[in-house]
């Protein structure tokens, strides 16, 4: 069994999250304004499905891998950042 994790956006992620996921996690904060006017930054969540890392953001946006181990990103219909 994996354990998860929780950062906020725009921090550096845990040791817990695989390299092949941070430049996915990378590019989605960069798209996150840095002055979110007096809001907290969203919150990633680190998970494991059947063996998988996905890192979700509390706006909805997925960061997992493809089957080569590319990290992909997935936004939500509703996501402000997509």
């Amino acid at each position: 069994m994996r354990l998860g994790t929780r950062w906020t956006s725009g921090e550096e992620p845990p040791q817990a999250v695989p390299e092949a996921l941070r430049e996915g996690i990378a590019g989605v904060d960069a798209t996150i304004p840095v002055d979110m006017l007096g809001a907290p930054r969203p919150r990633w969540t680190l998970t494991w499905l059947e063996g998988k890392p996905i890192a979700e953001l509390a706006t909805g946006v997925q960061v997992e891998l493809d089957d080569d181990g590319n990290a992909v990103v997935r936004h939500a219909p509703d996501d402000d950042f997509a």
